[in-house]
């Protein structure tokens, strides 16, 4: 398969001669011909020493901005020139990238926001202006991986498709009607797992050594209950695909090497999974602000980059359920942590792979694997003395006892028992429950992924994960205090966002880490969905 061979040219690109220096970050030895094709390059590899200093000088406010930015010449024609000019006395750092580089492709819309539209109609009138077409950057896309297909992008600085993020705007999309817009997003992540052999963080070449959360087969769920049970047959390879990248070094694992990739042996042939970056340098697109983690850790440098990263693959970045110390991010131990909420993902995709497996052992051997993880999750994942299901470091054994909205994963999926649903939507009504919908976490810490922000996908999770067990009076009451604070932000700044704040409703437009922006993905996805009547609205399966 094609994947196998562009997996050999990236092995150079995960371990790419990398060594610690003296300021606790890394020296990344860049040559323009290590890789055959340098479209598979990400822009720190490319451009070296060039690339460092325009991130530790931030020549631009934001960290992504270069890394999306399209050159105008090869890379090795642009270092040339570097090499040739940066020591030269009117040399010019900004003007230099100027000369070089285009701005990131941001297609002009001409999108006004209109305070007249209600909320739903400000939704479907900006899908069009998320929407990215299919080839239309082809042979200019610097580090933007080209799709097949067309694709919903988020909105604002987030320029790509993100994979965990499309799931709920397909929900949006397919309450709006968009079916052939779920359709063809379906289509470019089979294309990527395909291809690349998992599907990436986002289409961009500095994603490609980390995936997210897997919702690949609950994107294949939205488009099933579209065009029937057949799509489950034509997506089955990539499904299993997906899942042999989820727990590719099981066979290597064991009491005397715990962990290997994405996998942890637990005990007894069991086997749970943790987020785990290939890559261990500092994320190009965040380079400066995870340098200054590293020299702060006092750690190794390739261990923290690479918690750094792993933080990322779980879309949680950052929350203090990743800290050793639950407070400070240069404590961060992500691929010391089994989760519930990746755990979970991965029980959706074996059940999904084994309800449509036809050959009998087939179906048999999916079937127990499923059955093996949802009581690995029982036995390892959930607490008895909280009633939650927890984070568990498993170099210790000890669970973290930090609470997140991780824990209503396996209620979304259905991998709970109905006691632990109950003590979980005990929790959550008690807890968790805020004016305005539900916090992510019980502490504030500063961190994005913690109260008081709301996010759309763990609220979505939790209203069809309550509805999956009965518990239809909380969900109603979570989705109204979601839906509310949406409309009440949306009146203010005729926007949505990403992330709410869900206990000072007084706010202008809570939560934001970024600019008020038009947008956002799963935001408008989240709330076309949750605006059905609540015997309309999908949980898990259509």
């Amino acid at each position: 398969m094609r994947y196998l061979y562009l997996l050999l040219l990236l092995l150079p690109l995960l371990s790419c001669n990398v060594e610690p220096d003296t300021t606790g970050t890394q020296t990344v030895n860049v040559t323009p011909d290590t890789l055959s094709d340098e479209r598979l390059r990400a822009p720190d590899e490319l451009f070296g020493e060039l690339f460092r200093e325009v991130q530790m000088q931030q020549l631009f406010d934001d960290g992504k901005t270069f890394v999306d930015m399209v050159p105008r010449s090869s890379a090795a024609e642009i270092m040339r020139d570097y090499e040739n000019r940066k020591g030269t006395g009117d040399f010019n750092l900004r003007a230099f990238v100027s000369g070089h580089f285009d701005p990131p492709m941001t297609p002009e819309s001409g999108f006004v926001s209109d305070g007249n539209r209600s909320i739903s109609e400000h939704i479907n009138a900006l899908w069009p202006v998320l929407t990215r077409e299919a080839g239309s950057d082809e042979g200019s896309a610097g580090s933007l991986i080209v799709l097949p297909e067309d694709y919903i992008v988020p909105g604002g600085r987030f320029r790509e498709v993100y994979y965990w993020d499309s799931y709920f705007t397909m929900l949006g999309l397919a309450t709006a009607g968009r079916d052939t817009l779920v359709r063809d997003m379906v289509e470019n992540f089979a294309y990527l797992i395909r291809e690349i052999g998992f599907i990436p963080n986002g289409n961009r070449t500095y994603y490609l050594t980390r995936s997210q959360p897997p919702f690949f087969s609950l994107m294949v769920d939205v488009l099933a209950g579209i065009e029937g049970e057949e799509v489950y047959a034509e997506f089955l390879e990539e499904m299993q695909t997906e899942h042999a990248f989820w727990m590719d070094g099981q066979e290597r694992t064991g009491p005397d090497n715990r962990a290997v990739n994405h996998v942890v042996w637990m005990a007894d042939s069991t086997y749970l999974n943790r987020y785990y970056d290939a890559g261990d340098r500092p994320r190009a697109e965040s380079y400066r602000e995870d340098v200054m983690t590293i020299r702060e850790s006092g750690r190794d440098s390739q261990l923290v980059a690479r918690h750094l990263r792993s933080a990322a693959e779980s879309g949680w970045d950052f929350s203090a359920r990743w800290f050793a110390d639950g407070q400070n991010l240069s404590t961060i131990i992500t691929t010391d942590i089994v989760p519930p909420d990746l755990n979970a993902l991965l029980y959706h995709l074996e059940v999904t792979i084994a309800e449509h497996t036809e050959l009998i052992p087939e179906k048999e051997a999916w079937q127990r694997r499923a059955e093996r993880r949802k009581a690995a999750l029982d036995t390892y994942l959930f607490n008895p003395a909280s009633n939650w299901y927890e984070d568990l470091n498993w170099t210790t054994g000890a669970f973290t006892g930090y609470h997140t909205l991780a824990g209503v994963y396996p209620l979304f999926v259905e991998a709970a028992s109905p006691d632990q649903a109950r003590l979980v939507a005990r929790k959550l009504e008690s807890d968790f429950l805020a004016p305005g919908g539900l916090r992510t976490s019980l502490r504030e810490t500063g961190q994005q992924w913690d109260a008081p922000n709301g996010w759309p996908p763990l609220q979505w999770m939790a209203y069809a994960g309550l509805r999956n067990y009965g518990y239809d009076a909380l969900a109603e009451t979570i989705r109204q205090r979601w839906m509310d604070n949406n409309e009440r932000v949306y009146e203010n700044v005729d926007k949505m966002v990403e992330k709410y704040n869900v206990e000072d409703i007084t706010l202008e437009a809570g939560g934001g880490e970024y600019p008020v922006q038009d947008g956002f993905g799963w935001s408008n996805g989240v709330y076309l969905r949750m605006s059905m009547p609540p015997a309309d609205a999908s949980t898990t399966r259509r």
